[in-house]
């Protein structure tokens, strides 16, 4: 269990635990457009969506997972929130989800996703926690074309993914449309490697604003700015 302010997350059913990248995903969303619905897909645990929930004014926040016991954690750890008559899971695929919402003409004004993407030919050992991992569950060109497909006109869609691959993510995003909006670049101390990618896209081709988060400056003494950003959640911040 972990528990944040104003919710609590069980994860004891879930391969993919609550982690540093979850929460950034879902404090750092751009939310300026006051989006009227939201769609995380590959929830896991139901954190980012939740997150979402209490950063916003959403009156529809759903959540898609394949995963039948993540899937089952999820709907569990909606129904516990405060914010539970604005959250939904859906057992599905994000093909399978897509292709029935295309139909009935649903879109979406924030799409989220913290994909698995571990592409290297690695196995833990754990199938489930390979398979929230893995990007073979949600290749980054399934995920970006779900997303091109049900993003509204003046939609955002917003991931994390590792910065080696920011480009071809980018490349991809652009090649149908979806254009960078705002990057950040994820530090775990002013020394390391760039680690990570916040990436948000919209249908507007323009200059994207292109920062930098750095998370600790010591072990566990955290940067001001990324206080900022999650102190609304984390409990000892």
């Amino acid at each position: 269990m972990f528990s944040f302010k104003q919710f609590t997350v069980q994860q004891d059913r879930c391969a993919m635990k609550v982690g540093t990248d979850g929460v950034l995903l879902g404090a750092w969303t751009p939310i300026f457009h006051k989006p009227f619905n939201i769609l995380d897909i590959g929830s896991g645990t139901g954190l980012i969506a939740l997150m979402l929930a209490q950063r916003s004014h959403a009156q529809q926040i759903d959540a898609v997972e394949i995963d039948e016991e993540a899937y089952e954690q999820c709907v569990e750890n909606f129904e516990q929130s405060k914010w539970n008559d604005r959250l939904f899971c859906y057992h599905a695929s994000i093909d399978e989800f897509t292709e029935e919402l295309f139909e009935d003409e649903e879109e979406y004004d924030l799409i989220v996703s913290n994909p698995p993407f571990y592409s290297e030919n690695y196995s833990s050992g754990n199938d489930k926690r390979d398979q929230a991992r893995f990007q073979e569950a949600l290749p980054f060109d399934e995920l970006i074309e779900s997303a091109q497909a049900l993003l509204s006109e003046n939609g955002i869609f917003a991931v994390i993914i590792p910065y080696k691959e920011e480009e071809n993510f980018i490349d991809l995003a652009q090649s149908i449309g979806l254009f960078p909006l705002k990057i950040t670049r994820v530090k775990g101390n002013h020394t390391s490697e760039i680690k990570r990618s916040l990436l948000a896209f919209s249908r507007i081709e323009q200059e994207p604003l292109v920062d930098e988060l750095i998370i600790e400056t010591d072990r566990h003494k955290y940067t001001p700015e990324y206080i900022d950003l999650t102190k609304d959640f984390y409990l000892k911040l």
